[in-house]
């Protein structure tokens, strides 16, 4: 039986938890919630809902490693797609391509944050 997400959770990896936090509070409009897990400091993207998909800013560590090259992740901004690019720069990011679209699935464009990693954003609208 398929699964009804095939992504369930993700981490962004950062060199500087701070003000990674500060970067996406910044550019999605909402504040990233950081709370204790067990033992671990964490950033987590809020969501509306127990069934949505969501996941969470990690400190640095021997096993998270920003990467502009590694598994690309897209954060959803439906509806907000062209307030949230219009925030990347002022927060320290780069927007490495402006949105485009992609046919009936929307839009996207494609940034890289303050700690190197390259992510994807996406509205239907």
């Amino acid at each position: 039986m398929p699964v009804k997400n095939i992504v369930c959770w993700f981490d962004i990896p950062t060199l500087d938890f701070d003000r990674a936090v500060r970067f996406y509070s910044e550019i999605m409009g909402e504040p990233i919630v950081v709370s204790e897990f067990m033992g671990q400091t964490l950033g987590v993207f809020k969501t509306d809902d127990r069934e949505s998909v969501t996941g969470d800013i990690v400190p640095p560590g021997p096993n998270h490693k920003p990467s502009p090259n590694g598994t690309r992740i897209y954060l959803s901004c439906e509806g907000k797609l062209d307030q949230v690019v219009g925030r990347v720069e002022k927060a320290g990011g780069k927007v490495l391509q402006p949105r485009f679209a992609i046919g009936e699935a929307g839009w996207i464009a494609v940034i890289s944050d303050t700690e190197g990693n390259t992510i994807g954003l996406h509205s239907r609208s």
